[in-house]
């Protein structure tokens, strides 16, 4: 077989190195293996329960089914719900969390643009903060609002997130979640430039994952740190599935990413 048609034929998958360079390999991973996993989570976005016009219980309920078959199969440590759980009104908060409550791993919540709730609601409600972190496995999870009661679009705090990556320097990895794009890639992504050079002084930042924009499934990458997006399960917009995002540390501290639309598996990445 030529290189060309090798090239074409084969799939191709991103090579992070630990220096920040980056290859592109045509090595098909076998990232279903989950006896070379050491942490695996699924990441979901985008729900927009109570969207009018939209079958938002239904969402819901076939993301929820989706995501407990996949782990019946291939175990998931968590899953992060990353915004725009609920669309505007505080009265689909309880419905949306029963629904969510019906997974068969822990999950852990960021608030979005749409979840125009309060910091007590939210608190009282998830019994999480606004601004939140977690060990996994070892493995730090840092989960930051971009938003605010008005639904305005916000950088993460820095305050809050420098204070947090600094008492968790020595962690293997570090993987951070925040609905919104800080960078302006998207028509509804925004620049913040203060968190971003944050994140340079930080090596152990592995990757980010952002919601918000329905019409993202794959990857951007700013400072050699990955930017990944995950569609959405919900809305009147976006991606033509609804889908979710599989993230899989692998023993060797490669990180292996891919959605699901639900059960095919697409945009094959693999993070070294």
């Amino acid at each position: 077989m030529n290189r060309r048609k090798f090239l074409k034929d084969a799939t191709p998958v991103l090579l992070l190195l630990a220096g920040g360079s980056t290859i592109y390999s045509c090595a098909k991973p076998k990232i279903e293996d989950v006896k070379n996993s050491k942490l695996r989570f699924v990441v979901i976005s985008d729900g927009h329960y109570g969207q009018p016009g939209t079958s938002y219980e239904n969402y819901f309920r076939d993301i929820v089914a989706s995501i407990n078959a996949h782990h019946a199969q291939f175990p998931l440590d968590c899953c992060i719900v990353n915004g725009d759980i609920i669309n505007d009104d505080e009265a689909f908060l309880k419905p949306a969390k029963a629904l969510l409550d019906e997974l068969k791993m822990p999950y852990f919540v960021t608030q979005g643009n749409h979840d125009r709730v309060d910091d007590i609601t939210w608190t009282q409600t998830w019994k999480m903060p606004l601004n939140h972190h977690a060990k996994i496995k070892g493995q730090t999870f840092i989960m930051g609002t971009t938003s605010n009661l008005e639904g305005g679009y916000v950088c993460p705090n820095i305050t809050w997130m420098r204070e947090t990556l600094e008492k968790n320097k020595s962690s293997q990895n570090i993987f951070i979640f925040i609905h919104i794009t800080p960078v302006k890639w998207t028509n509804n992504g925004i620049d913040c430039p203060d968190f971003i050079d944050l994140l340079t002084k930080y090596p152990n930042v592995r990757l980010v994952c952002n919601g918000h924009d329905h019409d993202q499934d794959d990857m951007k990458i700013k400072n050699n740190i990955p930017y990944l997006f995950d569609g959405h399960i919900g809305g009147s917009w976006g991606t033509s599935y609804r889908g979710f995002r599989i993230i899989d540390l692998l023993k060797d501290n490669t990180i292996a990413t891919y959605m699901l639309n639900p059960t095919v598996k697409i945009n094959e990445r693999l993070l070294s």
